[in-house]
């Protein structure tokens, strides 16, 4: 596929392993980091040559930190996919880290992957789209190309609410998750890409996960799922739709996965509780083998380094500064902030 031919589109995967589930959960369990990577890995490394996509992993450094895990990774970038970085140890709550544990964070990762794959990761992604402006400045600090943390929707209120409904969290618990997914303001936030302005007048590449334009309503697999259990002509039919309106709107979106896209409750029946388990592997694999043919009629899937180059020689993008809405109000004010900065 030549990335030239028509408008480009950056993909990725979160390759957050079943401890991660658990742990955001409240379930004990994760503390004994169980793991499904060697069965995911090649899952979904299969369905993406199926379907003649080259993605970004962003990969949790403490998984990569795994000797058994090495052949995974390596095999990843074998196959022609990057990684990426996806925090040490997937703390959806990067804002209420200190300076140092946050630059621990992003640092012990990188080198990590380096020394498994011999590459060096560009681009970073929060876990839970957790992110604060002291993190934009340890990623320029260490060279980072571009970030890709940032979920512009109103609904992460919801899914927070979805959670916590769904697990057995204490007060305690629920006060550490109380920015999970993010807040209602970040719906006014852009659905294309931009530049943070940051210290000493530099900049970083944000990309968020894109929503659709204007309702900024998610769109991502995760939610075709979702929406495929009560009909896949549904969720075929939102997709095309978005799809449309990020071409109207001249978005070049960014589109994200996650193993429990591809993976049944058959296979992982602790992660029950989560949406769209109740539908078989062969079935999210079959869905995802069609939602590729529909994006690659509109646009050229590439991985996320060549999604944030091919942004910065383009046209001028918009620069914002962390923390600044375009809509300010009562309320609606707000600067997130690292502990301690």
């Amino acid at each position: 596929m030549n990335p030239g031919a028509r408008r480009i589109a950056g993909i990725s995967l979160d390759l957050d392993d079943l401890w991660t589930y658990l742990r955001i959960h409240g379930d004990s369990r994760w503390v004994a980091r169980p793991s499904y990577l060697q069965s995911v890995v090649p899952l979904a490394l299969d369905a993406l040559d199926q379907a003649g996509v080259k993605l970004t992993f962003f990969v949790v450094g403490s998984d990569a930190a795994i000797p058994a895990n090495a052949p995974l990774l390596q095999r990843i970038v074998d196959q022609g996919h990057e990684i990426g970085n996806h925090s040490f140890e997937h703390e959806p709550w990067l804002h209420r880290l200190t300076p140092m544990e946050l630059e621990a964070e992003v640092v012990r990762t990188q080198d990590t992957i380096a020394q498994v794959t011999g590459t060096k990761p560009v681009g970073f992604r929060g876990p839970g789209y957790s992110w604060c402006p002291r993190l934009f400045e340890i990623l320029v600090e260490q060279g980072y190309l571009y970030d890709a943390s940032t979920l512009p929707t109103y609904l992460g209120p919801l899914a927070r609410r979805y959670y916590f409904w769904t697990s057995t969290l204490s007060s305690e618990e629920r006060a550490v998750r109380s920015a999970l997914f993010g807040h209602f303001e970040d719906g006014l936030r852009s659905v294309k890409p931009y530049f943070w302005r940051l210290s000493a007048g530099r900049t970083l590449l944000e990309i968020p996960v894109t929503t659709f334009p204007l309702l900024k309503i998610p769109f991502h697999f995760s939610y075709l799922n979702y929406l495929s259990r009560w009909s896949e002509s549904l969720a075929l039919g939102y997709l095309r739709t978005a799809l449309t309106a990020c071409r109207l709107s001249g978005t070049s979106p960014s589109f994200i996965l996650h193993p429990l896209d591809i993976v049944g409750g058959e296979q992982v029946p602790e992660l029950a509780f989560f949406p769209a388990m109740d539908r078989p592997s062969a079935r999210k694999i079959a869905l995802f083998a069609r939602v590729m043919t529909i994006y690659q009629k509109s646009f050229a899937l590439v991985p996320m380094s060549i999604h944030a180059r091919a942004l910065m020689s383009g046209a001028r993008l918009a620069v914002r500064y962390p923390g600044a809405l375009p809509v300010q109000g009562p309320g609606l004010e707000r600067e997130r902030q690292c502990a301690a900065s």
